[in-house]
């Protein structure tokens, strides 16, 4: 249905404008000041283009709320389908963990995730995919992750690797309890498990080399998680991997960028002033110093529109904190026709209410031209 959004204040790519948007085919087909169609009343409210998600994990409280208490994958993808659309995210690449842990994050929980999210895409108002979390020593995952890169079920591979934190918490045992539930396992049986994960090490590298290169054969967008040092970025920047997703000191970060990488960090962290581990930098003061390209939900799909406001409150211009949740995580992951509000651009924008600067408000969201969210009836 072609539509027109009138009354609003545009961020167009040259600025905020005071203008219409005209809508159809799914797409903006240009912004004046009249047009055809339903018309959509947002005087008083910001247009901002749609917010792009690289990575978010919430969804894994819908599939296990509470420890051990598991809800069909289909009533949870749905619920957090809502919670997306009602976040302003019009794009979200789901952060699907594949680890050698069973349970949440095992192979049965990822097989069945990709397959449910398969199923039910017709019927999600955002536009789903998936962002793959490849555990390193999960290396008997191989063969299904090259096959699904070949099937174009995974829009973005990451390399992460957790095992140490597992492997120095070892001889505190209670440190591990949450995790051991989280797997369905006794805690000694979860050290057992460390230690023989742990045994696989010489084999690691190759089977990087090979999905690494399996994804670049496909032209799907390559990452490395938590990377801990600038020798680290490099060694994943060989690879193909140009996302340096969290990096946990600021000489990686910078040696991403000298390398030309787009560097990745959690909008909670904007949000809540410092991240959530101790010692870990401030992402805010990094997007100030030009460190930061993209930010994304992480475990908090409200951090997005609530980050890029706060850089907004704290003195960065509003274009350039809403890159960093729209445009710039639309071309880091590959995507041309989204993450401006432009014409031949997909119709994918949301609708704000700034009126309380600290409470920035989402009051519709639409995708590809298709209004899935507004909180008030609109014309």
């Amino acid at each position: 249905m072609d539509m027109f959004i009138r009354g609003a204040r545009v961020l167009a790519p040259h600025g905020i404008v005071e203008t219409g948007i005209a809508v159809a085919g799914g797409r903006i087909a240009e912004l004046a000041g009249s047009g055809n169609g339903r018309v959509l009343d947002a005087a008083g409210l910001l247009a901002l283009p749609g917010i792009v998600d690289l990575h978010g994990d919430a969804f894994e409280r819908q599939l296990m709320p509470r420890p051990q208490v598991r809800f069909p994958a289909d009533v949870a993808l749905l619920d957090t389908d809502r919670q997306l659309v009602a976040n302003g995210i019009t794009t979200a690449l789901h952060g699907l963990t594949w680890s050698w842990e069973p349970g949440l994050r095992g192979r049965e929980a990822a097989v069945g995730f990709l397959d449910t999210l398969d199923r039910l895409r017709p019927k999600l108002a955002c536009d789903s995919h998936v962002h793959l979390r490849h555990e390193v020593y999960n290396i008997e995952a191989a063969d299904q992750i090259e096959a699904w890169l070949a099937e174009g079920r995974i829009h973005l591979l990451a390399f992460n690797d957790h095992l140490p934190m597992f492997t120095a918490r070892i001889d505190t045992p209670a440190k591990l309890a949450q995790y051991a539930e989280r797997a369905h396992m006794t805690v000694d049986a979860f050290i057992a498990l460390v230690r023989e994960v742990a045994d696989r090490a010489d084999r690691v590298p190759a089977v990087n080399a090979r999905l690494a290169a399996a994804a670049r054969r496909h032209g799907i967008a390559l990452a490395s998680h938590d990377d801990p040092s600038p020798e680290m970025r490099r060694h994943f920047h060989a690879l193909g991997c140009e996302l340096c997703e969290f990096p946990l000191t600021r000489a990686t970060a910078e040696e991403g960028r000298r390398l030309g990488n787009a560097t990745i960090f959690g909008a909670p962290n904007v949000v809540r002033g410092g991240s959530h581990i101790e010692g870990g930098m401030k992402a805010a003061d990094m997007a100030r110093d030009g460190l930061v390209d993209v930010l994304t939900s992480d475990y908090y799909y409200p951090a997005l529109a609530h980050g890029a406001f706060r850089l907004v409150r704290e003195g960065m211009d509003l274009a350039r904190a809403w890159r960093l949740v729209s445009t710039n995580p639309a071309r880091a992951a590959g995507f041309h026709d989204r993450g401006e509000l432009a014409p031949g651009q997909r119709a994918d924008l949301v609708l704000v209410d700034e009126s309380d600067p600290a409470l920035p408000r989402v009051v519709a969201t639409m995708v590809a031209g298709r209004l899935v969210h507004a909180e008030r009836v609109m014309h």
